[in-house]
């Protein structure tokens, strides 16, 4: 009896989206004024007012990983980035893990987007009351998870659309917030007196070098998200180029709308100030938008809100392609490469992104809050391991045009592998800071470390466990060897 061949599966929508769109989901992932408002007092407790220089410093190794990144989208246009890259450069092991390290931190950290969006958007409507329910902001951003990932898989053009919106809203709103900041700072319209702005402030080292590591470590998490552009490679118009110069513009244009705030924020309100709420997070905008702007203050918790949710459904982005990248080369089961036939988008990875997520930001704020922070910190070690694995990858690949010219040597060469060498000790450095327990939100020991550190290094050794035994299951994807490609996404030849 003759078998009746089986339908292809479909792919993911080619052209969905163009280089503005890509530009669009590369800075909403990031999610800037959430960023921002997280590290600045951090940073500002540090180094004083050299928070701007320390903003500056650490776009240095984004530039570069993100030149990384689109060199190696020009030679493999793959959804999975980071995981098909490595793959290729060093093996299938190596490769498994980076795959794994982007997964997780989209599993680490949508919760809580999802949370500061809720809690937010609550501030900004007045009602404080409900804000301070905690099982009444849970639920709300478990449906907010579940909302985003429904968006995710409605299509990558409305995806697009949506971002478009949130972006728009959230950078108004904070160059109104830095403008009339800055302009009440010089003139000393403050309750801090308010500082005139010097150039002196983007000299990173003026609070020392080992101010400028810890100011460093905060910096580079505040830039992290803008390669979401270059995961959605196969649904972009010119995949070969436009998601790469989408990723390296969104840093450009992230590190001028950070300058801007950082440089607004202490000229308004002071290293004093600052500083002595650095505990507080994200909500030190909260604390100063009333003062900034009176009866406006909503403006800064909408950029806030705008900010995290749409940093919740672009954060699944990165993960989910991943997911299906990895199974279409049976490095996870094939049930996880399912594309949907009617939106052409990864709809079993993403509702899996998000259900894990939801189970991890639900099961760990059962635990304590301090422990919901605490594996916010952890997403340090991640973000440098996969993004120096990226620069490694890049300078290995093209080792052999390294010669041809300065341009190649650079670019291809000297340039990601410095990025990778500054994000490799900075990992070095966030282990040994992260060990001690007094670093932890809570102050205590997990098996007499921080929590932070255990977490971390716990999300690795479960990766390796998974990758064992599916390797003991289907040992296909571990038959590739370094430098051949696996046939998915436009190509060309490296």
């Amino acid at each position: 009896m003759t078998r009746a061949p089986q339908r292809p599966q479909p792919a993911l929508r080619p052209e969905a989206i163009g280089f503005l769109d890509a530009l669009v989901i590369g800075l909403a992932a990031t999610s800037p004024a959430y960023s921002l408002a997280a590290v600045i007092g951090p940073i500002v407790a540090l180094v004083g007012v050299h928070a701007p220089g320390v903003v500056l410093a650490s776009f240095v190794p984004m530039l570069l990983v993100a030149g990384a990144f689109a060199a190696l989208n020009r030679a493999d246009p793959d959804c999975g980035t980071t995981f098909s890259w490595v793959t290729r450069a060093f093996g299938p092991t190596t490769g498994w893990i980076g795959g794994w390290a982007i997964a997780m931190t989209g599993v680490l950290v949508v919760g809580s987007l999802a949370e500061v969006g809720v809690r937010f958007t609550l501030l900004a409507l007045g009602l404080e009351a409900w804000e301070a329910s905690t099982p009444f902001v849970v639920a709300l951003s478990v449906l907010l998870v579940v909302l985003m990932a429904a968006l995710c898989v409605l299509g990558t053009e409305l995806s697009a659309r949506v971002q478009s919106g949130l972006v728009l809203a959230q950078t108004v709103a904070l160059a109104v917030f830095a403008v009339v900041a800055v302009v009440r700072g010089v003139r000393g319209d403050s309750p801090s007196g308010g500082l005139t702005p010097s150039w002196d402030w983007l000299d990173p080292f003026g609070a020392g070098g080992a101010a400028l590591t810890g100011g460093l470590l905060l910096g580079v998490f505040a830039y992290w998200g803008w390669e979401s552009a270059v995961n959605l490679t196969e649904e972009t118009r010119d995949p070969r180029h436009a998601p790469g110069r989408a990723g390296v513009l969104s840093t450009v244009v992230l590190l001028l709308t950070y300058l801007g705030v950082a440089v607004a924020v202490v000229s308004f309100a002071g290293t004093g100030f600052l500083a002595g709420n650095a505990d507080e997070e994200e909500a030190v905008f909260a604390l100063l938008s009333e003062q900034v702007l009176g009866g406006w203050d909503w403006v800064v918790l909408v950029a806030v809100a705008t900010s995290a949710v749409a940093s919740t459904q672009t954060t699944i982005i990165p993960a989910s392609r991943t997911g299906l990248s990895m199974a279409r080369r049976a490095a996870l089961p094939a049930r996880f490469g399912s594309v949907s036939e009617r939106f052409r988008t990864p709809d079993v990875s993403t509702w899996w992104v998000a259900g894990v997520a939801v189970a991890w930001y639900v099961g760990v704020h059962l635990v304590s809050e301090n422990a919901l922070l605490d594996s916010i910190t952890a997403l340090s070690l991640l973000i440098a391991l996969y993004y120096a694995l990226t620069g490694l990858a890049c300078a290995w690949w093209f080792r052999r045009r390294l010669t041809r010219g300065v341009r190649h040597l650079l670019l291809l060469g000297v340039g990601p592998l410095v990025g990778a060498a500054v994000l490799l000790w900075l990992l070095v450095l966030s282990v040994r800071d992260l060990a001690d327990p007094a670093n932890s939100y809570g102050g205590q020991a997990w098996f007499g470390l921080g929590p932070p550190l255990v977490i971390g290094v716990g999300i690795l050794l479960a990766g390796v466990a998974l990758m064992l035994l599916w390797r003991w299951r289907d040992g296909r994807f571990w038959q590739e060897r370094p430098g051949v490609s696996a046939g998915y996404g436009p190509r060309r030849a490296s």
